[in-house]
């Protein structure tokens, strides 16, 4: 992980920053003034070397008129206000980052003020980004931010610059339909997110503060026809950069399947300006090495690879789905990007969907490493000619594997506690585990934190209890029942079934296939289901885990034997577990009840959260221990039943 770090820190650039003096904004005059945030200094590089649209002449403070966007990336907007903004919550660590101190009492009026985007900071140059993408294997087109604006970029002391973003703050001309808002529920779960997954040590956009109003809209969040009013939120993102794979598809001719072009065909002037500004702000040692620009490109291009690889790897070692893996959902630099209806694993299953949008699980927690060898496949399309597609085929077909399962292994090996030697078994040993753990329906994050317990010692007296403490892990044969239930319509799978026979094509066309097979999947498993009684149930799971623990312990007392101090090889096993082993994940259900109080106006929960999530290995811990025992135990049954979808 260090070297991931480092390599992430080295090539985003955050040491070349030219700070300029903050420029007064033209309603200056009408915005109160910026205490806390005064300090913020801006130098917004992006808008000085990419093309930025002149905006087609209008009524002036008109809303912006969906349009597309040629030959441009950048379109300058203005935030639209709020209704009496107020703070949800500020991160503390991530507001450091831009120089800025613990916030003083009144600063929260000032945060509501200019971080909902009522009021524009001195040097801020609100701007939105052109982008397109593949969404769910199919080109869509233009699509850009179309919720949330470029601020500018802050230059700090330490000569890091960040890229300031609101999102929620209002339309742009890539809304299409939408009003450019988020809402509070899908912008507390990003906000809480983004922070979590920073410190459990994942590359990541970050976020210094959610902001709630009293300014509502619409939305209809299960797609059932029963829309309610729910109040806007804008939260302020950070990252380097928030240039993505589909930053480099608005180039694309007409795709052969959906007849949808990018709006700037035929400009590969501006793809070569895009990739001169990206190397050398992001990958600053990849331009210094190289002269020629195809192997610059290629060397670049092999980077992403490889950031990329080592992210997905990331994610499935800390059972992380992200629900919306879309070509415009990638970063370029190599960050977990774009938050929406992502969840954790709650009980172990390969096949688990996070977006209810998701019917074809297009983006399955087992499916996210192809899906990422598939989106940078379409990013070296889009980089061509400037890299020759022969030579990008080759870069992604001799980094990406490679590097996923090299970084896979090494996260692995250190959750299972192999400190010393490596062989050749240990793939076999972690999928093993992960079998077991599906048979059983064990909660992933909890199982891997119980092994840390397990007795390596030949003849230990403490072996049946561990394993009735993996055991008790394991699904209870009523949340077996409530996770096969049926999920289609009776009607609807026996058309589906009788079309499946008369046109395979079609249903494969509609993406069909995937769910009907699951649905079966369901039904069968269910059948076995109630057969079963919980006694015959728990000596199943009680007999699968003996198998796999005794292979587990054998592997350990051959890593204890390669180190030359036995105590010093425990004591090393148990801080690379502890520290590999998060004990709290953002799990919908957490999220749920802060989202549940919020929504009443009390953010507490919200601010507990984030607390607790700053130190998801349990260090420096001052929670009481019922708190603690609630927050890292299994999810309470209905949370099986939570829905969280793209509607936000």
């Amino acid at each position: 992980m260090a070297a991931l770090r480092a390599a992430c820190s080295r090539s985003l650039g955050l040491g070349a920053c030219r700070p300029r003096p903050a420029a007064c904004c033209s309603a200056a005059a009408m915005e109160p003034e910026a205490r806390w945030l005064a300090g913020l200094r801006f130098d917004n590089r992006a808008l000085r070397e990419l093309p930025v649209e002149t905006p087609p002449p209008g009524p002036e403070g008109a809303a912006p008129t969906p349009r597309a966007v040629p030959g441009a990336c950048f379109v300058r907007v203005r935030p639209a206000p709020l209704l009496r903004p107020r703070v949800v919550a500020l991160s503390e660590p991530a507001l450091a980052l831009l120089g800025l101190g613990a916030p003083p009492a009144e600063a929260e009026a000032e945060a509501a003020h200019f971080l909902s985007g009522n009021a524009l900071l001195p040097g801020s140059e609100p701007a939105a980004h052109c982008y397109c993408g593949h969404q769910f294997g199919q080109f869509a087109g233009q699509l850009g931010d179309g919720a949330a604006m470029y601020l500018g970029e802050v230059c700090t002391e330490a000569g890091e610059r960040w890229e300031l973003q609101l999102k929620g703050a209002g339309p742009t001309p890539f809304s299409r339909q939408a009003d450019g808002r988020k809402v509070l529920r899908s912008s507390i779960r990003e906000f809480l997110c983004s922070e979590a997954m920073f410190h459990l040590g994942i590359p990541t956009t970050r976020a210094g503060s959610c902001i709630t109003s009293e300014s509502t809209v619409e939305r209809d969040m299960f797609y059932d026809g029963n829309p309610k009013h729910e109040a806007c939120a804008v939260i302020l993102r950070m990252a380097p950069t928030f240039m993505r794979f589909g930053s480099f598809e608005i180039f694309k001719c007409a795709d052969e399947l959906t007849g949808r072009a990018g709006p700037s065909v035929g400009r590969n002037d501006l793809r070569v300006q895009m990739l001169n500004y990206v190397i050398g702000s992001f990958y600053p040692e990849v331009q210094a090495a190289h002269t020629d620009p195809v192997h610059r490109n290629a060397a670049f291009f092999r980077e992403v690879t490889r950031r990329t690889a080592w992210l997905v790897a990331e994610w499935q070692c800390v059972g992380f789905c992200h629900g919306v893996l879309n070509t415009d959902n990638m970063s370029v630099v190599g960050l977990t990007i774009d938050y929406g209806p992502f969840g954790f694993l709650d009980r172990y299953d390969p096949q688990h969907v996070c977006n209810a949008s998701d019917t074809a699980g297009y983006y399955a927690y087992s499916r996210q490493p192809e899906v990422c060898k598939w989106n940078l496949q379409k990013l070296a399309e889009a980089l061509e000619p400037e890299l020759p597609r022969e030579l990008g085929q080759a870069v992604l077909a001799e980094e990406f594997d490679t590097e996923f399962q090299k970084h896979y292994l090494y996260k692995m090996r250190r959750k299972l506690g192999l400190v010393v030697t490596e062989r050749e078994e240990d793939t076999s040993l972690v999928t093993t585990l992960l079998e077991t753990m599906h048979l059983t329906g064990a909660d992933f994050t909890n199982t891997f934190r119980e092994l840390s317990s397990c007795p390596v010692e030949p003849e230990s007296p403490c072996l049946p209890a561990f394993l009735a403490k993996l055991t008790a892990q394991c699904a209870s044969l009523e949340e077996l029942k409530l996770a096969c239930q049926p999920r289609m319509d009776p009607r609807q799978l026996s058309v589906m079934l009788t079309l499946a026979q008369s046109n395979p094509q079609l249903v494969a066309l509609l993406g069909g296939q995937a769910s009907v097979t699951r649905e079966l999947e369901r039904m069968e498993q269910r059948a076995r289901l109630e057969q079963l009684s919980p006694a015959d149930l728990q000596a199943s799971n009680s007999r699968h885990w003996a198998d796999w623990v005794r292979v587990y312990r054998a592997r350990l007392q051959q890593d204890a034997e390669g180190a030359s101090d036995s105590a010093a090889w425990q004591a090393e096993r148990l801080r690379t577990m502890q520290s590999s082993n998060p004990r709290y994940v953002l799990r919908n259900y957490m999220a749920q009840n802060a989202i549940e109080a919020a929504e009443k106006g009390d953010f507490s929960e919200v601010r507990r959260l984030l607390k607790l999530l700053e130190a998801p290995y349990g260090e420096g811990e001052a929670e009481s221990a019922d708190k603690e025992h609630r927050d890292s135990a299994k999810p309470p049954l209905w949370a099986a039943e939570l829905c969280v979808s793209c509607s936000s």
